[in-house]
């Protein structure tokens, strides 16, 4: 089951969303996109993730959907190479969105233990296509075999209905079950909604602004450090606003220190993956918590470019800056005190609108 969630993941998100990421370098020098346009193809996926997020909020992916956009993943890919022109590039990134978000939730809804890993793998292994293949087209070929072979071994994913997955989780808590109140779980969703806000500006252009020979390998190391993070950040409500801090730093230091990229890559792929795992964790518990969280994050990946583009005619300096505070803003706001009840108990002053949602 973790493999299997481990490779859809993979696919899906580390190859299927990210691979444009150090790809983008060579479409602006080989294929002449603008930074506006880049910008554009972004959030054409980001939009695109959204409008995924909010369907499984209606109706939890199936075994049959699961499989449905795994495909549409690999053609959009493969699709890519054999167009030249914004409108088709939008529109395949777009539909690459909703099928990464599909897959996504049907992932973790699945509850694998280290499988959220599989996302930093797939990140590392979209670096290393672009290593290997100079040339954008060649690239999105290779990127799109890549994702098919990825996708077979998702193919037979076991999906768990979210329902069942909180009970399970409850069941296997330690100590009194985790209530959730809704001000705590809208606190923990303002959070992730930042961090999605701040996270993909230096997601989407942190590769483009390193120079030097890190630049070319840089995705690389943020792939390898996320496939570690699930397992180094351990789940629990005061890691969130440490791993939001953590990351915070990480994003500014390109734009406030020089020869600092190597530490940057690390702290901002180390962070971003155990960021993700522990929100979907502590949201646990609460109806549909995966993908109510999910569409926060999408919704925040939208607006991030589309704030960051008018920064990037100074350089990419000020966007990085403005991504860095907002996910400062997500730190402070996940350090707010959770409502909690003990034992199952209702605080006897709390009013009917707390009381856990279960």
């Amino acid at each position: 089951m973790t493999v299997r969630a481990a490779a859809a993941l993979a696919a899906a998100m580390g190859i299927g969303r990210f691979v444009y990421t150090p790809i983008l370098p060579l479409m602006t020098a080989q294929a002449g996109l603008s930074a506006t346009s880049a910008a554009g193809l972004a959030t054409a996926n980001y939009l695109g993730y959204f409008v995924g997020a909010l369907i499984t909020v209606v109706r939890a992916p199936s075994r049959v959907v699961n499989r449905v956009a795994l495909v549409l993943l690999v053609a959009t890919l493969a699709g890519m190479p054999l167009t030249h022109g914004m409108a088709a590039w939008f529109v395949l990134r777009l539909v690459a969105g909703v099928a990464s978000a599909l897959v996504f939730v049907a992932a973790v809804n699945a509850r694998p233990r280290w499988g959220m890993s599989g996302v930093g793998v797939g990140i590392a292994l979209s670096g290393l296509l672009v290593l290997g293949w100079g040339q954008w087209q060649a690239a999105w070929w290779a990127a799109a075999v890549c994702s098919a072979l990825l996708a077979a071994g998702a193919w037979r994913l076991e999906l768990n209905p979210p329902e069942l997955s909180d009970q399970r989780a409850f069941a296997r808590s330690q100590g009194p079950a985790p209530t959730h109140s809704h001000r705590a779980f809208a606190v923990l969703f303002t959070a992730y909604t930042l961090e999605g806000v701040g996270y993909i500006i230096a997601g989407t252009f942190l590769v483009a602004a390193i120079s030097g020979p890190l630049g070319s390998s840089a995705w690389i190391l943020v792939g390898l450090s996320a496939a570690l993070s699930p397992i180094v950040i351990r789940p629990h409500r005061h890691a969130l606003p440490a791993a939001l801090a953590i990351q915070a730093i990480g994003i500014a230091l390109p734009a406030l220190i020089d020869g600092s990229a190597l530490i940057a890559t690390i702290l901002f792929g180390g962070t971003f993956i155990g960021i993700a795992a522990t929100a979907l964790k502590l949201g646990e518990g609460f109806p549909n918590a995966a993908a109510i969280l999910t569409a926060g994050y999408s919704a925040g990946q939208i607006i991030g470019p589309l704030v960051a583009t008018p920064l990037l005619h100074h350089g990419y300096d000020q966007a990085l800056l403005l991504a860095s505070g907002i996910v400062a803003t997500a730190a402070i706001t996940a350090l707010a005190p959770p409502s909690r009840h003990r034992d199952g108990a209702r605080t006897p002053r709390r009013s009917p609108r707390a009381a856990p949602a279960e």
